[in-house]
Protein backbone atom coordinates (compact mmCIF):
# COMPACT_ATOMS: atom_id res chain seq x y z
CA UNK A 1 0.00 0.00 0.00
CA UNK A 2 1.76 3.57 -1.17
CA UNK A 3 1.55 6.57 1.27
CA UNK A 4 -1.56 8.30 -0.29
CA UNK A 5 -3.77 5.06 0.10
CA UNK A 6 -4.77 5.37 3.36
CA UNK A 7 -7.19 7.50 2.77
CA UNK A 8 -9.19 4.97 0.87
CA UNK A 9 -8.54 2.48 3.50
CA UNK A 10 -9.58 4.22 6.32
CA UNK A 11 -12.97 4.63 4.45
CA UNK A 12 -13.85 0.90 5.09
CA UNK A 13 -15.18 0.02 8.74
CA UNK A 14 -12.59 -1.03 11.57
CA UNK A 15 -11.99 -4.57 11.10
CA UNK A 16 -13.07 -5.43 14.56
CA UNK A 17 -14.68 -8.68 13.68
CA UNK A 18 -11.63 -9.93 12.11
CA UNK A 19 -9.27 -8.88 15.46
CA UNK A 20 -11.49 -11.13 17.44
CA UNK A 21 -11.23 -14.15 15.24
CA UNK A 22 -7.49 -13.80 15.33
CA UNK A 23 -7.77 -13.37 19.40
CA UNK A 24 -9.85 -16.60 19.06
CA UNK A 25 -7.17 -18.47 17.06
CA UNK A 26 -4.53 -17.19 19.65
CA UNK A 27 -6.52 -18.41 22.60
CA UNK A 28 -6.92 -22.19 20.57
CA UNK A 29 -3.02 -22.44 20.85
CA UNK A 30 -3.54 -22.78 24.64
CA UNK A 31 -7.09 -23.89 25.01
CA UNK A 32 -8.11 -26.71 22.01
CA UNK A 33 -11.07 -27.46 23.18
CA UNK A 34 -12.66 -23.34 23.04
CA UNK A 35 -15.89 -22.79 23.76
CA UNK A 36 -17.57 -19.99 25.45
CA UNK A 37 -18.02 -16.40 25.20
CA UNK A 38 -15.25 -13.05 25.34
CA UNK A 39 -16.29 -10.40 27.63
CA UNK A 40 -14.77 -7.09 27.92
CA UNK A 41 -15.59 -3.59 29.47
CA UNK A 42 -15.18 -0.13 28.09
CA UNK A 43 -13.68 2.50 30.01
CA UNK A 44 -16.17 4.22 32.53
CA UNK A 45 -17.34 8.06 32.43
CA UNK A 46 -15.42 9.04 35.89
CA UNK A 47 -15.41 12.47 37.32
CA UNK A 48 -12.80 14.60 38.65
CA UNK A 49 -12.34 14.58 42.33
CA UNK A 50 -14.18 17.71 43.66
CA UNK A 51 -15.56 18.44 40.63
CA UNK A 52 -18.60 17.84 38.57
CA UNK A 53 -16.69 17.54 35.22
CA UNK A 54 -15.48 14.42 33.79
CA UNK A 55 -11.88 13.24 33.74
CA UNK A 56 -10.61 13.09 29.99
CA UNK A 57 -11.86 10.16 28.45
CA UNK A 58 -9.24 7.47 26.89
CA UNK A 59 -10.60 4.16 25.74
CA UNK A 60 -9.07 0.76 26.94
CA UNK A 61 -7.11 -0.37 24.12
CA UNK A 62 -8.14 -3.97 24.18
CA UNK A 63 -11.79 -3.13 24.33
CA UNK A 64 -10.66 -0.81 21.22
CA UNK A 65 -9.00 -3.84 19.33
CA UNK A 66 -11.95 -5.81 19.55
CA UNK A 67 -14.65 -3.53 18.80
CA UNK A 68 -13.35 -0.03 17.12
CA UNK A 69 -15.95 1.67 19.73
CA UNK A 70 -14.44 4.65 21.25
CA UNK A 71 -17.62 5.65 23.18
CA UNK A 72 -17.45 5.43 27.02
CA UNK A 73 -19.81 2.84 29.08
CA UNK A 74 -19.97 0.47 26.56
CA UNK A 75 -19.59 -3.39 26.87
CA UNK A 76 -19.26 -6.53 24.22
CA UNK A 77 -19.85 -10.26 23.78
CA UNK A 78 -18.20 -12.54 21.42
CA UNK A 79 -19.51 -15.83 21.05
CA UNK A 80 -16.88 -18.08 20.19
CA UNK A 81 -18.96 -20.88 18.76
CA UNK A 82 -21.59 -19.10 16.62
CA UNK A 83 -18.96 -16.39 15.61
CA UNK A 84 -21.27 -13.52 16.63
CA UNK A 85 -20.15 -10.66 18.43
CA UNK A 86 -22.46 -7.99 20.83
CA UNK A 87 -21.74 -4.71 21.64
CA UNK A 88 -23.67 -2.87 24.10
CA UNK A 89 -24.06 1.35 24.55
CA UNK A 90 -25.71 3.01 27.03
CA UNK A 91 -29.36 3.41 26.84
CA UNK A 92 -30.96 7.32 26.11
CA UNK A 93 -30.66 9.31 29.59
CA UNK A 94 -32.93 11.69 29.63
CA UNK A 95 -32.16 14.00 31.94
CA UNK A 96 -28.59 14.14 30.04
CA UNK A 97 -29.88 14.94 26.62
CA UNK A 98 -30.42 18.45 27.19
CA UNK A 99 -27.09 18.79 28.35
CA UNK A 100 -25.35 16.66 25.91
CA UNK A 101 -27.43 16.16 23.47
CA UNK A 102 -28.73 12.44 21.65
CA UNK A 103 -26.33 9.44 21.86
CA UNK A 104 -25.65 7.11 18.99
CA UNK A 105 -28.71 4.80 18.80
CA UNK A 106 -28.56 0.91 18.22
CA UNK A 107 -29.31 1.30 14.49
CA UNK A 108 -26.65 3.72 14.19
CA UNK A 109 -24.04 2.15 16.10
CA UNK A 110 -24.79 -0.82 14.23
CA UNK A 111 -23.86 0.93 10.76
CA UNK A 112 -20.58 2.57 12.30
CA UNK A 113 -18.77 -0.38 14.20
CA UNK A 114 -18.04 -3.85 12.74
CA UNK A 115 -19.88 -6.18 14.94
CA UNK A 116 -23.26 -8.34 14.67
CA UNK A 117 -25.75 -7.02 17.26
CA UNK A 118 -26.07 -3.34 19.09
CA UNK A 119 -27.59 -3.79 22.18
CA UNK A 120 -27.72 -1.27 25.42
CA UNK A 121 -26.10 -2.28 28.38
CA UNK A 122 -29.08 -2.70 30.44
CA UNK A 123 -29.06 -5.94 28.21
CA UNK A 124 -25.91 -7.45 29.14
CA UNK A 125 -26.97 -9.57 32.15
CA UNK A 126 -29.98 -11.36 30.29
CA UNK A 127 -27.48 -11.43 27.07
CA UNK A 128 -24.03 -13.58 28.94
CA UNK A 129 -27.22 -15.69 30.86
CA UNK A 130 -28.38 -16.65 27.45
CA UNK A 131 -25.31 -17.13 26.01
CA UNK A 132 -24.08 -19.47 29.05
CA UNK A 133 -26.95 -21.10 29.18
CA UNK A 134 -26.78 -22.66 25.78
CA UNK A 135 -23.57 -24.70 26.44
CA UNK A 136 -22.56 -26.70 29.68
CA UNK A 137 -18.96 -26.27 28.93
CA UNK A 138 -19.03 -22.38 27.96
CA UNK A 139 -16.34 -20.49 29.46
CA UNK A 140 -16.03 -16.71 29.83
CA UNK A 141 -13.10 -14.69 29.39
CA UNK A 142 -12.63 -11.66 30.64
CA UNK A 143 -9.92 -9.20 32.03
CA UNK A 144 -8.51 -8.66 36.04
CA UNK A 145 -9.24 -5.77 37.09
CA UNK A 146 -11.99 -4.62 33.95
CA UNK A 147 -15.39 -6.60 35.33
CA UNK A 148 -17.29 -4.07 37.19
CA UNK A 149 -20.21 -6.35 38.16
CA UNK A 150 -19.10 -9.99 38.72
CA UNK A 151 -22.15 -11.19 38.88
CA UNK A 152 -23.15 -10.68 34.96
CA UNK A 153 -20.09 -13.85 34.53
CA UNK A 154 -22.12 -15.98 37.40
CA UNK A 155 -23.96 -17.84 34.90
CA UNK A 156 -21.02 -19.13 33.39
CA UNK A 157 -19.30 -22.79 34.53
CA UNK A 158 -15.98 -21.73 34.61
CA UNK A 159 -14.17 -17.70 34.15
CA UNK A 160 -10.65 -17.42 32.98
CA UNK A 161 -9.67 -13.77 33.70
CA UNK A 162 -5.81 -14.18 32.41
CA UNK A 163 -5.73 -15.94 28.87
CA UNK A 164 -7.31 -13.02 26.90
CA UNK A 165 -5.00 -10.55 28.30
CA UNK A 166 -2.29 -12.38 26.64
CA UNK A 167 -4.33 -13.22 23.50
CA UNK A 168 -4.89 -9.60 22.70
CA UNK A 169 -1.73 -8.57 23.60
CA UNK A 170 -0.08 -11.47 20.96
CA UNK A 171 -2.74 -10.02 18.55
CA UNK A 172 -2.04 -6.58 18.64
CA UNK A 173 1.76 -7.06 17.80
CA UNK A 174 0.71 -7.66 13.94
CA UNK A 175 -0.95 -5.09 12.22
CA UNK A 176 -3.75 -5.90 9.43
CA UNK A 177 -3.35 -3.37 6.56
CA UNK A 178 -6.44 -0.60 7.82
CA UNK A 179 -4.02 -0.32 11.12
CA UNK A 180 -1.37 0.56 9.14
CA UNK A 181 -3.51 3.15 7.21
CA UNK A 182 -4.32 4.77 10.55
CA UNK A 183 -0.43 4.77 11.71
CA UNK A 184 0.43 5.89 8.13
CA UNK A 185 -2.59 8.85 8.94
CA UNK A 186 -1.02 9.14 12.22
CA UNK A 187 2.25 9.86 10.89
CA UNK A 188 1.02 12.37 7.78
CA UNK A 189 -0.89 14.94 10.20
CA UNK A 190 2.71 14.76 12.64
CA UNK A 191 4.78 15.30 10.19
CA UNK A 192 2.81 18.39 9.22
CA UNK A 193 2.85 19.23 12.25
CA UNK A 194 6.71 18.58 12.56
CA UNK A 195 7.49 20.74 9.79
CA UNK A 196 5.63 23.92 11.12
CA UNK A 197 7.66 23.96 14.26
CA UNK A 198 10.80 23.84 11.94
CA UNK A 199 9.58 26.94 10.34
CA UNK A 200 8.06 28.59 13.59
CA UNK A 201 11.51 28.06 15.45
CA UNK A 202 13.37 31.06 13.17
CA UNK A 203 11.35 33.69 15.40
CA UNK A 204 9.79 31.86 18.31
CA UNK A 205 11.19 32.73 21.77
CA UNK A 206 9.96 30.11 24.29
CA UNK A 207 9.74 26.54 23.61
CA UNK A 208 6.03 26.74 24.21
CA UNK A 209 5.50 28.63 21.55
CA UNK A 210 6.84 25.79 19.49
CA UNK A 211 4.67 23.44 21.39
CA UNK A 212 1.22 25.41 20.71
CA UNK A 213 2.29 25.18 16.73
CA UNK A 214 2.53 21.50 16.99
CA UNK A 215 -0.94 21.11 18.48
CA UNK A 216 -2.71 23.35 16.43
CA UNK A 217 -1.18 22.08 13.59
CA UNK A 218 -2.49 18.59 14.56
CA UNK A 219 -6.29 19.70 15.84
CA UNK A 220 -6.29 21.43 12.55
CA UNK A 221 -6.18 18.53 10.43
CA UNK A 222 -8.64 16.35 13.07
CA UNK A 223 -6.18 14.88 15.26
CA UNK A 224 -7.48 16.31 18.40
CA UNK A 225 -5.71 13.51 20.67
CA UNK A 226 -1.62 13.32 21.22
CA UNK A 227 -0.14 9.64 21.85
CA UNK A 228 2.38 11.11 24.30
CA UNK A 229 2.82 14.56 25.83
CA UNK A 230 5.08 16.50 23.29
CA UNK A 231 8.37 16.88 24.09
CA UNK A 232 10.28 20.53 22.77
CA UNK A 233 13.38 20.55 24.55
CA UNK A 234 15.79 23.20 23.80
CA UNK A 235 19.73 22.70 24.84
CA UNK A 236 20.06 20.93 28.43
CA UNK A 237 16.19 20.10 28.24
CA UNK A 238 16.75 17.94 25.69
CA UNK A 239 18.65 15.58 28.20
CA UNK A 240 15.95 14.43 29.45
CA UNK A 241 14.62 11.46 28.17
CA UNK A 242 10.63 12.47 29.13
CA UNK A 243 11.04 16.21 29.68
CA UNK A 244 7.38 17.77 29.26
CA UNK A 245 7.71 21.39 30.72
CA UNK A 246 8.23 22.90 27.12
CA UNK A 247 8.22 26.25 28.54
CA UNK A 248 12.30 27.42 28.51
CA UNK A 249 13.81 30.49 26.51
CA UNK A 250 15.47 29.34 23.37
CA UNK A 251 17.85 32.21 23.99
CA UNK A 252 21.32 30.72 24.27
CA UNK A 253 20.19 27.18 22.90
CA UNK A 254 21.70 25.70 19.50
CA UNK A 255 19.70 22.86 18.83
CA UNK A 256 15.51 22.02 19.40
CA UNK A 257 14.66 18.03 19.81
CA UNK A 258 10.75 17.57 19.32
CA UNK A 259 9.28 14.27 20.03
CA UNK A 260 5.87 14.40 19.16
CA UNK A 261 3.10 12.39 17.41
CA UNK A 262 -0.48 12.36 17.14
CA UNK A 263 -2.64 9.61 17.70
CA UNK A 264 -5.26 8.78 14.63
CA UNK A 265 -8.49 7.17 15.53
CA UNK A 266 -6.31 5.64 19.12
CA UNK A 267 -3.16 4.49 16.70
CA UNK A 268 0.03 6.33 17.46
CA UNK A 269 3.00 7.94 15.61
CA UNK A 270 6.30 8.48 17.96
CA UNK A 271 8.52 11.13 15.43
CA UNK A 272 11.81 12.71 17.08
CA UNK A 273 13.57 15.09 15.16
CA UNK A 274 16.38 17.54 16.26
CA UNK A 275 17.43 20.93 14.46
CA UNK A 276 19.37 23.73 14.48
CA UNK A 277 17.42 26.75 15.98
CA UNK A 278 19.74 29.38 13.96
CA UNK A 279 18.70 27.38 10.53
CA UNK A 280 22.05 25.90 10.59
CA UNK A 281 23.89 23.23 11.99
CA UNK A 282 27.32 24.12 13.92
CA UNK A 283 30.28 21.98 12.88
CA UNK A 284 30.07 19.72 16.33
CA UNK A 285 26.30 19.62 16.06
CA UNK A 286 26.75 18.24 12.51
CA UNK A 287 29.28 15.66 13.50
CA UNK A 288 27.03 14.18 15.69
CA UNK A 289 23.75 14.53 13.97
CA UNK A 290 25.59 12.68 11.22
CA UNK A 291 26.68 9.88 13.56
CA UNK A 292 22.94 9.35 14.55
CA UNK A 293 21.59 9.61 11.63
CA UNK A 294 24.01 6.98 10.43
CA UNK A 295 23.30 5.19 13.30
CA UNK A 296 19.40 5.07 12.08
CA UNK A 297 20.03 4.32 8.72
CA UNK A 298 22.12 1.42 9.00
CA UNK A 299 19.60 0.02 11.75
CA UNK A 300 16.23 0.32 9.24
CA UNK A 301 18.72 -1.21 6.61
CA UNK A 302 18.98 -4.63 8.51
CA UNK A 303 14.84 -4.78 9.40
CA UNK A 304 12.90 -7.51 7.95
CA UNK A 305 10.67 -10.12 9.55
CA UNK A 306 12.11 -12.66 11.89
CA UNK A 307 15.44 -10.63 12.61
CA UNK A 308 16.33 -10.58 16.27
CA UNK A 309 15.75 -6.66 18.02
CA UNK A 310 18.33 -7.21 20.21
CA UNK A 311 21.24 -7.48 17.30
CA UNK A 312 19.83 -4.53 16.06
CA UNK A 313 20.23 -2.73 18.79
CA UNK A 314 23.57 -3.59 19.36
CA UNK A 315 24.52 -2.81 15.79
CA UNK A 316 23.66 0.41 16.98
CA UNK A 317 25.99 0.45 19.44
CA UNK A 318 28.71 -0.23 16.94
CA UNK A 319 27.96 2.54 15.11
CA UNK A 320 27.85 4.75 17.81
CA UNK A 321 31.17 3.59 18.49
CA UNK A 322 32.96 3.90 15.46
CA UNK A 323 31.53 7.61 14.57
CA UNK A 324 33.09 8.37 18.03
CA UNK A 325 36.13 7.31 17.51
CA UNK A 326 35.94 9.02 14.03
CA UNK A 327 35.56 12.21 16.28
CA UNK A 328 38.04 11.52 18.83
CA UNK A 329 35.33 11.08 21.62
CA UNK A 330 36.38 7.58 22.05
CA UNK A 331 39.91 6.22 22.14
CA UNK A 332 41.09 2.94 21.67
CA UNK A 333 39.84 -0.83 20.31
CA UNK A 334 36.02 -0.87 19.31
CA UNK A 335 35.42 -3.96 20.12
CA UNK A 336 36.94 -3.78 23.80
CA UNK A 337 34.47 -0.58 23.56
CA UNK A 338 31.33 -2.22 23.09
CA UNK A 339 32.53 -5.49 25.31
CA UNK A 340 33.06 -2.65 28.67
CA UNK A 341 29.54 -0.99 27.55
CA UNK A 342 31.34 2.08 27.16
CA UNK A 343 29.04 3.46 25.01
CA UNK A 344 25.97 3.17 26.96
CA UNK A 345 27.57 6.82 28.38
CA UNK A 346 26.54 8.46 25.19
CA UNK A 347 23.70 6.09 24.22
CA UNK A 348 21.46 4.73 27.57
CA UNK A 349 18.54 3.60 26.30
CA UNK A 350 17.03 1.10 23.80
CA UNK A 351 16.69 1.44 20.04
CA UNK A 352 13.05 1.82 19.84
CA UNK A 353 9.62 0.00 20.50
CA UNK A 354 6.50 -1.51 19.15
CA UNK A 355 3.65 0.83 18.35
CA UNK A 356 0.17 0.94 17.45
CA UNK A 357 -2.65 1.75 19.69
CA UNK A 358 -0.10 2.36 22.77
CA UNK A 359 3.15 4.63 21.96
CA UNK A 360 4.76 1.90 23.85
CA UNK A 361 3.03 -0.66 22.42
CA UNK A 362 2.17 -4.03 23.85
CA UNK A 363 3.98 -7.45 23.06
CA UNK A 364 7.49 -6.22 23.52
CA UNK A 365 8.70 -8.70 26.39
CA UNK A 366 11.30 -6.04 27.70
CA UNK A 367 13.44 -7.20 30.78
CA UNK A 368 14.20 -4.34 33.44
CA UNK A 369 16.27 -6.81 35.54
CA UNK A 370 18.89 -7.53 32.73
CA UNK A 371 21.98 -7.19 34.26
CA UNK A 372 23.77 -6.34 30.47
CA UNK A 373 23.06 -2.33 30.67
CA UNK A 374 23.15 -2.08 26.74
CA UNK A 375 19.66 -4.33 27.03
CA UNK A 376 18.18 -3.02 30.59
CA UNK A 377 15.87 -0.39 28.90
CA UNK A 378 15.29 -1.69 25.52
CA UNK A 379 11.47 -2.29 25.63
CA UNK A 380 11.45 -4.79 22.56
CA UNK A 381 13.11 -7.94 22.66
CA UNK A 382 13.39 -11.11 20.43
CA UNK A 383 12.00 -11.23 16.62
CA UNK A 384 9.98 -8.78 15.03
CA UNK A 385 7.41 -10.57 12.69
CA UNK A 386 5.83 -9.16 9.45
CA UNK A 387 3.08 -6.79 9.61
CA UNK A 388 4.16 -5.27 13.33
CA UNK A 389 5.10 -1.41 13.69
CA UNK A 390 8.86 -0.25 15.33
CA UNK A 391 10.39 2.73 16.15
CA UNK A 392 13.92 3.35 15.36
CA UNK A 393 15.04 5.92 17.85
CA UNK A 394 19.12 5.63 18.53
CA UNK A 395 20.93 9.05 19.92
CA UNK A 396 23.71 10.70 21.26
CA UNK A 397 23.91 12.15 24.45
CA UNK A 398 26.37 14.93 26.33
CA UNK A 399 24.82 14.50 29.41
CA UNK A 400 27.43 15.59 32.82
CA UNK A 401 24.80 13.42 34.83
CA UNK A 402 24.94 10.06 32.60
CA UNK A 403 28.79 10.58 31.39
CA UNK A 404 31.09 11.89 34.76
CA UNK A 405 30.53 8.24 36.58
CA UNK A 406 32.44 7.19 33.32
CA UNK A 407 34.50 9.54 33.18
CA UNK A 408 35.39 8.51 37.15
CA UNK A 409 35.87 4.43 36.74
CA UNK A 410 39.07 3.72 35.24
CA UNK A 411 36.99 0.34 33.58
CA UNK A 412 35.64 3.17 31.22
CA UNK A 413 37.77 6.20 31.34
CA UNK A 414 40.21 4.93 29.25
CA UNK A 415 38.49 5.20 26.35
CA UNK A 416 37.21 8.52 26.74
CA UNK A 417 39.42 11.39 25.51
CA UNK A 418 38.32 14.03 27.86
CA UNK A 419 39.94 16.77 25.91
CA UNK A 420 38.13 16.21 23.07
CA UNK A 421 34.96 15.23 25.10
CA UNK A 422 34.81 18.87 26.36
CA UNK A 423 34.20 20.47 22.79
CA UNK A 424 30.70 18.49 22.97
CA UNK A 425 29.03 19.38 25.92
CA UNK A 426 27.58 22.44 24.65
CA UNK A 427 27.76 20.70 21.02
CA UNK A 428 30.29 24.15 20.78
CA UNK A 429 33.71 24.24 19.97
CA UNK A 430 33.93 26.48 16.56
CA UNK A 431 30.33 26.87 15.71
CA UNK A 432 27.70 29.26 13.66
CA UNK A 433 25.95 30.78 16.83
CA UNK A 434 22.99 33.17 15.85
CA UNK A 435 23.24 36.70 16.67
CA UNK A 436 19.89 36.13 18.58
CA UNK A 437 21.12 33.07 20.18
CA UNK A 438 24.34 33.78 21.86
CA UNK A 439 25.82 30.83 23.20
CA UNK A 440 24.35 29.26 26.53
CA UNK A 441 26.86 28.31 29.21
CA UNK A 442 28.16 24.15 28.88
CA UNK A 443 25.71 22.07 29.31
CA UNK A 444 23.60 18.47 27.80
CA UNK A 445 22.68 18.37 24.71
CA UNK A 446 21.64 15.55 22.47
CA UNK A 447 20.55 14.56 18.68
CA UNK A 448 18.09 11.96 18.14
CA UNK A 449 16.34 11.02 15.30
CA UNK A 450 12.90 8.82 15.54
CA UNK A 451 10.85 6.58 12.78
CA UNK A 452 8.17 4.77 12.46
CA UNK A 453 8.57 1.80 10.58
CA UNK A 454 6.47 -1.38 9.46
CA UNK A 455 8.34 -4.72 8.79
CA UNK A 456 7.75 -6.75 5.80
CA UNK A 457 8.61 -10.34 5.07
CA UNK A 458 11.52 -8.75 3.02
CA UNK A 459 12.78 -5.64 4.13
CA UNK A 460 10.85 -2.69 5.73
CA UNK A 461 8.71 0.64 5.11
CA UNK A 462 9.54 4.13 6.66
CA UNK A 463 6.36 5.12 7.72
CA UNK A 464 7.40 8.57 8.56
CA UNK A 465 7.82 11.49 5.99
CA UNK A 466 8.82 14.36 8.61
CA UNK A 467 11.59 16.36 6.92
CA UNK A 468 15.33 15.00 8.58
CA UNK A 469 17.98 15.64 5.97
CA UNK A 470 20.43 18.13 7.31
CA UNK A 471 20.22 19.80 4.20
CA UNK A 472 17.07 19.78 3.75
CA UNK A 473 15.98 20.94 7.46
CA UNK A 474 18.53 23.70 7.11
CA UNK A 475 16.72 25.19 4.06
CA UNK A 476 13.25 24.95 5.50
CA UNK A 477 14.59 26.69 8.60
CA UNK A 478 16.55 29.42 6.20
CA UNK A 479 13.37 29.70 4.14
CA UNK A 480 11.79 30.57 6.99
CA UNK A 481 14.35 32.63 8.34
CA UNK A 482 14.59 34.74 5.63
CA UNK A 483 10.50 35.33 4.87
Amino acid sequence: MVAQDFEAVLRAKYPAKAHARRVVDILRRTVPDLAGVIYLEGRQTKLQEDNDSPEHFRQRRHFYYMTGCNLADCRYAYDIRSDRSTLFIPPVDADDVIWSGLPLSVDEALARYDVDEVKHTTDVGPTLAHLAGRATDATVFAMAGHVSDADALSPFGRSDLDALRRAVETARVVKDEFEVALIRKANHVSALAHEAVLRRAATASNERELDAVFLERCVAHGAKEMAYHPILAAGKAAATLHYVANDAPLDGKQNLLIDAGAEWKNYASDITRTFPLCGKFSKESRDIYDVVHKMQRDCIELIKADVRWDDIHLHAHRVAIAGLLALGVLRGDADEILAARTSAAFFPHGLGHYLGLDTHDVGGNPNPKDENVLFRYLRLRGTIPAGSVVTVEPGIYFCRFIIEPYLEDPVHAKFIDAAVLDRYWDVGGVRYVCPLRPPSSPAADLDSIEDNILVTETGYENLTTAVKEPAEMEAVASAARSA
